[in-house]
């Protein structure tokens, strides 16, 4: 036998809004024709019932008059046997009973309420022989007999009103079927109608290439507005996303052309030349180029990432201790400024400054402040990180005693490549643009004084929470 192969999984049809909407529709609509005809059948039975009461009560009060001397010996004529009898569909029943003398003629044995004289034929449902009945019975006096009084009760089967109700209903189905058919057509012609509107939208957005401007207002239904909304957020993103990678591309190129170029130029020294002198020459300026080229390309990423919206927004961030984290940052710190020259100190307070961040991004930014006061401070100098914790912020602060910067320049500090002109030392330009970035991120600010001892003081706000605010969130 041939192998049988195995059928490839079917692919779950894809939802349609056309077919939703008439789902919801015309399942309702066939509810209430099932409905309506369960209605419509019990108001034909009550109508039906209210019929046949009148005819029963009819028949009681001809009886009464019809009963004569031959009626009272236990006979009836043959016109009122005929009018309580007959019946297509069975029997009908009778009972006179007088109160001296008992029953006088009957075909059942019927039992009834008690009534008062001359009043109305009271109805009401019975059984005989457990077949369900509905009855009249009236009490009047007896005319033959003075004193006497006569207890009248007929009788019929409920098989004709129930016939009665379901040829009305037969009647009205067909046409109130008809008027849902026409119901069903109108419903499904405005769906398509309804849904043509989204059209012109779907013509509009279908000629868009690279266009990732908002889709507009205009010609949306006020149905399909959230969803367009939603669209132009993402659409806003994603032009983010997009800038943010295309500054990074350029600042890529720009910053990274000068010591690319330099290393292929001492490679090529290096290639040209056999003097060892020049040779260990070209090979530092080669070294100290590679160096830089890949501090640059870290802090490029760096500040991508910090600028990225698709980094966690504060309600994502965590409750984290500035008084644990930047003691430990700190002393990561300690055999590299030993190597510097530099004196490297904290200073801060033993009580906890907790604040809603990330405890990487935040020692990130500690990373960037140290590193700029090493490279600008110089050797044998001194660098203090302080942290102070207030009511309403956390105060964390980076300050040396070198050279410092000018007034000038102050305000320019923190700008994309910027660096203060004659400083000799390597840089990027971009650490302290990290640092307000992950600022910015938490909700804090940057501002960039003079020290104390003549350097350059940086000071991070953050927002202070309170320690009875906190939660099962806490991290460090």
């Amino acid at each position: 036998m041939p192998e049988r192969r195995n059928a490839a999984p079917r692919r779950p049809a894809r939802p349609s809004l056309r077919r939703r909407l008439l789902t919801f529709l015309l399942v309702p609509v066939f509810g209430v024709l099932l409905l309506d005809a369960v209605i419509g059948y019990f108001v034909a039975l009550a109508y039906s019932n209210r019929v046949h009461d009148a005819t029963l009560s009819d028949n009681a009060l001809t009886l009464s008059e019809m009963i004569d001397s031959d009626a009272l010996r236990g006979e009836l004529t043959e016109q009122a046997r005929f009018l309580l009898e007959y019946d297509p569909n069975g029997r009908n029943y009778y009972t006179v009973t007088s109160a001296r003398h008992g029953r006088v003629i009957s075909n059942a044995s019927l039992g009834g309420p008690d009534v008062a004289v001359d009043a109305p034929p009271r109805l009401y449902d019975t059984e005989l022989g457990h077949r369900p009945l509905r009855a009249a019975t009236m009490r009047v006096p007896n005319r033959h007999d003075a004193g006497d009084t006569l207890t009248i009760t007929v009788a019929e089967n409920l098989r004709d009103r129930h016939a009665r109700a379901r040829e009305i209903l037969l009647l009205t189905l067909p046409m109130q079927a008809l008027l849902i058919v026409a119901v069903l057509f109108l419903v499904w012609l405005g769906v398509s109608h309804g849904l043509g509107v989204l059209e012109p939208l779907t013509s509009r957005l279908a000629r868009r290439e690279h266009d990732l401007g908002p889709i507009g207002e205009e010609d949306v239904p006020v149905e399909i507005l959230p969803l367009t909304r939603t669209i132009d957020d993402l659409f806003a993103r994603m032009r983010n996303m997009l800038g943010l990678q295309e500054r990074f591309i350029a600042d890529a190129a720009h910053q990274l052309r000068t010591p690319l170029a330099g290393i292929r130029l001492h490679v090529e020294r290096l290639a040209d030349t056999t003097d060892p002198a020049q040779r260990d020459d070209a090979m530092a300026h080669v070294q100290r180029l590679a160096a830089r080229a890949a501090r640059t390309s870290a802090q490029l990423l760096a500040l991508t990432r910090t600028q990225s919206p698709d980094l966690p927004d504060s309600d994502g961030m965590a409750t984290i201790d500035l008084a644990t984290v930047v003691p430990e940052a700190v002393a990561m710190r300690v055999h590299q400024a030993l190597a510097a020259g530099v004196d490297l100190g904290y200073e801060g307070a033993d009580v906890p400054c907790l604040i809603r961040g990330d405890a990487l991004q935040v020692q990130e930014a500690i990373d960037n402040l140290v590193d700029n006061a090493f490279h600008y401070a110089g050797r044998g100098h001194v660098v203090t990180v302080s942290l102070a914790c207030g009511e309403n912020d956390v105060l964390l602060a980076v300050e040396d005693d070198g050279p410092g910067v000018d007034d000038a320049f102050l305000d320019q500090l923190g700008e994309r490549f910027f660096r203060v002109p004659g400083v000799d030392e390597d840089g990027t330009g971009l650490g302290l643009a990290i640092v307000e970035s992950i600022a910015e991120r938490h909700g804090g600010r940057v501002t960039f004084l003079h020290a104390a001892s003549g350097g350059l003081r940086v000071e991070l706000h953050f927002p202070a929470i309170s320690t009875s605010s906190t939660g099962q969130d806490r991290s460090v």
